[in-house]
């Protein structure tokens, strides 16, 4: 059955349940998305600031995930994460949906298996984002980044930062379930 790959139209992320999650997944085996582990604050989460659900998996600690909303029905991938390496304290890098400068240990790049068969012969797509996955909260104030410099000031409203936001994560959306 096709998934929905359309740009997202709805900005909140619905509360979700377990098995609406687990079914998502476009590049994931069923077994595979009926193994991930939930958040662990995920009875908690904040979701009337979220655009977008997105966490590594606590018991997979090199896995991640985000669950998007779609006008279908959530559009859900997993990614790999990088092991750990040495980073600069003094170096910073930009999360690539939000934009939100973080020290350089904020940032990190996560591949995606591409949906479907060419997904299967191992092929990926990556981009570097907030090593939490708040891009939501970030956009909104709520999470403040660890920064020596201190965070830019932009002339872009919220809501102009949430439509940036969500048309970045849709353009990696885009190429994660090309066919």
């Amino acid at each position: 059955m096709p998934r929905p790959t359309g740009p997202c139209t709805v900005h909140r992320v619905e509360p979700l349940t377990d098995q609406q999650i687990r079914s998502s997944f476009v590049n994931c085996t069923k077994g595979e998305a009926s193994r991930l582990k939930l958040p662990l604050d995920f009875a908690e989460l904040p979701w009337q600031d979220l655009d977008f659900l997105g966490w590594v998996d606590p018991g997979a600690p090199l896995r991640a995930h985000l669950v998007v909303p779609r006008a279908e029905g959530p559009l859900g991938i997993t990614l790999r994460v990088p092991a750990t390496s040495r980073t600069s304290a003094v170096k910073s890098s930009l999360c690539q949906v939000c934009l939100t400068g973080h020290a350089s240990s904020g940032v990190t790049l996560l591949a995606a298996p591409l949906a479907g068969s060419r997904g299967r012969e191992g092929n990926t797509v990556g981009i570097y984002v907030c090593a939490d996955l708040a891009c939501s909260l970030y956009v909104r104030g709520k999470r403040q980044p660890k920064l020596r410099a201190g965070r830019h000031e932009e002339s872009l409203t919220v809501e102009g930062r949430i439509e940036r936001m969500t048309a970045n994560l849709d353009a990696f959306l885009a190429k994660v379930t090309a066919g």
